[in-house]
């Protein structure tokens, strides 16, 4: 039984990564967002991807190269984020997708490096920043 989770773990973190992620992107698809159900999943996995990729191929003992990896995946997922954000006339949207985006990145490399209460902790705050944050920004805008 041993052997078999040693092989399934990588597989079963990809699919933590993306099964965490699917509910904040199901909440910005809902509302509307430039990036929902499939990018926010999506970005989760490429993460816990590169991170168990690295690994893999440079080892969990380099901590320089594990560092590389994350400054990496903070800016290409900074990046991504950054199309999320439009400008129309002189109101700016989609940041919190873009923030959100950044925040499931890591919730990706956090299942990637085994850090599963980090992950779910990112998932659950994440949601829960956009879904309340949100409702009272609208809140605020109906005053």
């Amino acid at each position: 039984m041993s052997d078999f989770l040693a092989v399934a773990d990588p597989y079963l973190r990809l699919l933590g990564a993306l099964l965490l992620a699917t509910p904040v992107g199901w909440n910005r698809e809902t509302h509307g967002d430039t990036m929902g159900i499939r990018t926010f999943p999506l970005v989760a996995l490429g993460a816990c991807a590169f991170v168990l990729l690295g690994q893999a191929v440079i080892g969990a003992d380099s901590p320089e190269a594990n560092a590389r990896i994350l400054q990496g995946l903070m800016t290409g997922i900074g990046f991504v984020g950054g199309g999320a954000i439009l400008k129309h006339d002189d109101r700016v949207a989609g940041t919190a997708s873009a923030a959100s985006i950044w925040v499931v990145g890591a919730l990706g490399a956090a299942v990637g490096y085994g850090y599963w209460g980090f992950a779910i902790a990112l998932s659950v705050f994440n949601l829960f920043a956009v879904m309340l944050f949100g409702y009272l920004k609208k809140k605020h805008a109906s005053h």
